[in-house]
């Protein structure tokens, strides 16, 4: 194990953590082994959730060495293979169309666009022609929040 693996903790954010979790019961629910390989993305860093992290610490006091502990036992040593399933279409088809609130009526998407997801081809090819346009809006995000000014 890597002896600045608690020091580097900090790197992974709420949603890494779920992908990390999704990887470790993915593993288990195909019977890998030491041979097989699964990749993940560590999305985020909890440099993100410092608000959240202080209404923690207000709300609970302060995490200690043994509530980690406990919380590595239970929730990585402990993981399993609950609620894992494998999905039909249909299965696949009906997760697809719970995006309809977060898409259409929070974000001003349409429907069409759910349903090109779904049956267009060519859907998923033209947002990774994005690319470059969102790599340039990020750069002008980063540029404004300064955070990166660190780093340089």
């Amino acid at each position: 194990m890597d002896e600045d693996a608690p020091e580097k903790l900090d790197l992974l954010g709420i949603s890494g953590i779920a992908n990390l979790l999704s990887s470790i019961k993915f593993a288990k629910w195909y019977e890998l082994g030491e041979h097989d390989i699964v990749l993940t993305v560590l999305t985020d860093s909890m440099e993100l959730y410092q608000s959240r992290l202080q209404e923690l610490r207000e709300e609970r006091g302060d995490y200690t060495e043994k509530q980690a502990a406990a919380d590595y036992a239970r929730y990585l040593l402990g993981m399993n293979i609950e609620y894992m399933e494998e999905l039909s279409y249909w299965d696949r088809r009906r997760i697809h169309n719970l995006k309809y609130y977060t898409w259409v009526e929070q974000q001003g998407k349409t429907y069409a666009e759910i349903q090109a997801q779904w049956y267009d081809r060519e859907y998923w090819e033209s947002v990774h022609q994005q690319v470059g346009h969102i790599d340039e809006l990020i750069r002008e995000f980063n540029a404004r929040t300064g955070l990166l000014k660190e780093f340089e």
